[in-house]
């Protein structure tokens, strides 16, 4: 009889813990580099003076130049603070309703005109060839990984669409790794100046920006693939699923 109930009874699935948006130590920081990295350089594009650029212009368009620079940092600087909401799960989990109005602000107000801005820029830059198509393949893949998100969640698939985006937020922080990348190679690079490269610093530094361009998305493309494959660890004390002991 005991037998009998238990194999009758259904068995209810564990109760899962509520988030806390303090279970994930990463996003405060995230969001402070976001907003420091936001600081730092958009002042320097609200002022419409082609002098207080970042970059160097193109000489013979300095004023289009910068114009282009100017809505892709301030569209850009809109993607990269909705795509840090995007990967905040207490968010997403907690408030649907803003997840999803700042994923389509990041959609439309952030990836759409600053990565058009962008292969614009991409082209004009100063920098050469090898450069520009790195920046040109980046834009293109941060447009086919978001659009290939925000088709899936209209799908309302939405284990493909976290996939996807996890990819489109490692390509839009390309940007900001990218900093990190020139201050890494400039170190690695600098003892080498006088004999690899007979005193050019110029020659140095356009070395250093074009690996720095390459290095960013790839390395960030590579990290995210590997955060979408690995195996999560087993919670410690969880059991897996079995059948009610027959002498129960």
């Amino acid at each position: 009889m005991t037998q009998t109930l238990a194999q009758s009874e259904p068995q209810r699935p564990p109760e899962r813990e509520k988030p806390k948006w303090y279970r994930r130590p990463w996003i405060v920081p995230l969001f402070a580099v976001a907003g420091l990295f936001v600081a730092a350089r958009l002042p320097f594009y609200l002022t419409f003076d082609t002098g207080d650029s970042l970059v160097e212009l193109q000489s013979a368009f300095p004023e289009t130049h910068y114009l282009m620079l100017t809505g892709h940092i301030l569209f850009g600087s809109i993607a990269l603070v909705t795509c840090s909401m995007q990967v905040w799960t207490w968010l997403r989990l907690k408030h649907p309703r803003v997840h999803r109005v700042s994923g389509r602000l990041y959609v439309f107000a952030g990836v759409v005109p600053s990565g058009i801005f962008a292969l614009v820029v991409s082209v004009m830059s100063t920098v050469g060839n090898d450069g520009k198509i790195g920046n040109v393949l980046l834009s293109l893949l941060w447009f086919g990984t978001t659009f290939s998100g925000f088709l899936a969640a209209r799908r309302h698939d939405f284990q493909a669409h976290r996939r996807w985006m996890i990819r489109s937020f490692a390509l839009c922080w390309s940007i900001v790794v990218n900093r990190v990348w020139i201050a890494l190679l400039l170190v690695i690079l600098l003892p080498f100046r006088e004999s690899y490269y007979g005193g050019d610093t110029e020659a140095l530094i356009a070395d250093v920006a074009v690996a720095s361009i390459w290095l960013s998305w790839i390395v960030n493309l590579m990290i995210a693939q590997w955060w979408l494959d690995r195996r999560p660890k087993r919670r410690r004390g969880a059991r897996p699923a079995t059948k009610v002991a027959a002498a129960a």
